[in-house]
């Protein structure tokens, strides 16, 4: 690794960066093929280095997986993965309109809130059977 001043003393290993994500470097290296991570800069001897830039955008391709995107849905928006991994992100509406990443977004919203009043419907079912009313 690098010294002071010369921008390197953030970088990390595979290792270090699947920990510092939250994730395995099985995973990292399965972002990069499918396109989602940039290719990492490589040491002399090949190992994958990467920076707080990378560290951030897989937390961000972490948590829209959670969210219930696909892969095939972040590959669509992918170079657009960055902005989400600034500290405040843009606004949502700042994507133009029509663009891929829009679409993708709308339909999971759309799928989470239908989600959220199914669940909502059977808490107050099993509220009203654990209350003796149902």
């Amino acid at each position: 690794m690098g010294g002071p001043g010369d921008g390197e003393w953030d970088r990390m290993r595979i290792g270090e960066a699947a920990a510092a994500a939250g994730t395995t470097p099985r995973a990292l290296r399965f972002y990069e093929q499918r396109g989602l991570l940039p290719p990492p800069v490589r040491t002399a001897s090949g190992q994958r280095e990467y920076g707080p830039g990378e560290i951030a955008r897989v937390r961000v391709i972490r948590d829209l997986l959670a969210l219930g995107l696909t892969i095939e849905d972040l590959r669509s928006c992918a170079d657009r993965l960055h902005l989400l991994a600034q500290d405040p992100p843009p606004r949502c509406g700042s994507v133009e309109p029509g663009a891929p990443a829009s679409g993708i977004v709308g339909r999971r919203l759309a799928a989470l809130d239908t989600e959220i009043d199914r669940l909502a419907g059977l808490r107050e079912n099993l509220a009203r059977r654990a209350s003796g009313d149902g």
